[in-house]
């Protein structure tokens, strides 16, 4: 198992980047990338695969809402992404090559994989295979993580000197409206984590009194949170989880 660097536990990582609409830093953007270092934060991305294999640093499968263009985001390639601006801010989506050059070893960041499969199943690969191409060559501070266990098991294959987590939830069936209900029972009570020799867990701030988070920080695991939207929340959260991912607000960075 590869060790979570103390940088990950100790540096609150700004979710999607310190992103901020009205400011003119979307979700994910070199922007809100750029004023994430500049304030001293650690980074959560996303990716998604666009049409020719790459990785974009994108939340939503369906571009519409942070962009304004219609279709799946696995329907253009890396080129036309770089070109569709994103919506309240000057940048376009940018491939994880790019993030990566632009962070450069400035902040930890950590690298949610999102799921591909549709149903947390084995039906992955080419998005896992991309991203271990993008971090090849790269020397930062980073670690993989994603809510399907699959996608951790193939990162630990081509990444492995890698810390990866799983990003796990209470899997409430109105949250995750797509799963079957075995599905959302199963990954509940985050059975993979051992297997995958996993490091880290990046749980939902609602459900970290969970016993079998206690169990998992009691036997070494790092425990991150998502996503914590004021002070107060984020006090709350700090009696159960070492850090916090965080939006809407200015978290404090510990002295």
């Amino acid at each position: 198992m590869t060790r979570l660097p103390d940088i990950f536990l100790q540096r609150p990582i700004a979710h999607r980047a310190l992103h901020d609409i009205e400011q003119g830093r979307p979700e994910n953007s070199p922007a809100a990338i750029r004023a994430a270092i500049d304030a001293g934060y650690g980074i959560e991305i996303d990716l998604q695969l666009s049409a020719d294999g790459q990785a974009m640093v994108f939340h939503d499968y369906d571009l519409e809402r942070l962009t304004g263009e219609k279709g799946p985001i696995q329907r253009r390639s890396a080129a036309e992404l770089n070109q569709i601006p994103l919506l309240g801010g000057s940048n376009t989506v940018p491939t994880l090559a790019q993030v990566l050059d632009q962070v450069a070893g400035k902040a930890p960041l950590l690298i949610e994989i999102k799921d591909q499969d549709g149903q947390m199943g084995a039906n992955i690969g080419k998005l896992e295979e991309a991203t271990a191409a993008a971090l090849q060559d790269y020397e930062g501070p980073v670690a993989l993580m994603s809510f399907n266990p699959n996608s951790v098991q193939k990162m630990a294959g081509l990444c492995p000197d890698i810390p990866r987590g799983l990003t796990t939830s209470a899997y409430r069936p109105e949250d995750w409206l797509l799963l079957p209900n075995g599905t959302r029972d199963r990954l509940r009570e985050i059975p993979d984590y051992d297997a995958l020799d996993c490091c880290f867990i990046s749980h939902e701030a609602d459900d970290l009194d969970r016993p079998r988070v206690a169990d998992l920080k009691r036997r070494g695991a790092g425990v991150l949170c998502w996503t914590i939207r004021s002070p107060e929340a984020e006090a709350e959260a700090r009696k159960i989880a070492h850090n916090i991912t965080f939006e809407g607000y200015l978290a404090e960075i510990p002295g």
